[in-house]
């Protein structure tokens, strides 16, 4: 077993019950209020090692950038290309997906990642709200050039 460290229970408590998927800066950054020596190593070196003992998952979502879930069960993620902001999704169909991958007779599966990019929400309501503003505009624009 890992020796436990004070620095390391610190990255588990801020982890702990986490759904905003945080990067490894983002942890850093939370840690070095009661750590103000930690460096970004660490934090890095820890988090990897509760990736390696099941406490915490690693996630990819496409971006480049590697972000942390305490979410461990097998689910998928989908990634807001306007903010960033990472959701947990139910994973679609995990039998299915199994069959297609024994169908094709390239090996076992042990696991899989499957993230999905798009608008959230929130920047999908910013968005439709800016085209109306936009189409209201140009709407008033051609009356007045009517006239």
């Amino acid at each position: 077993t890992m020796r436990t460290s004070k620095q390391r229970e610190a990255i588990r408590t801020y982890m702990r019950d986490r759904h905003d998927h945080p990067t490894a800066d983002q942890v850093y950054v939370a840690v070095r209020k009661e750590f103000p020596n930690i460096s970004l190593g660490t934090v890095y070196r820890n988090l990897m090692q509760l990736v390696e003992m099941g406490e915490l998952i690693q996630v990819d979502t496409g971006d480049t950038v590697s972000r942390f879930d305490c979410l461990t069960t097998q689910h998928s993620h989908f990634r807001c290309t306007s903010c960033g902001k990472v959701f947990d999704l139910e994973a679609p169909e995990r039998k299915q997906l199994a069959c297609a991958v024994k169908a094709a007779k390239v090996g076992q599966v042990q696991g899989f990642s499957l993230y999905f990019t798009g608008l959230c929400s929130e920047c999908l309501a910013k968005t439709s709200a800016a085209d109306k503003s936009a189409s209201h505009a140009s709407s008033c624009l051609n009356e007045s050039s009517n006239q």
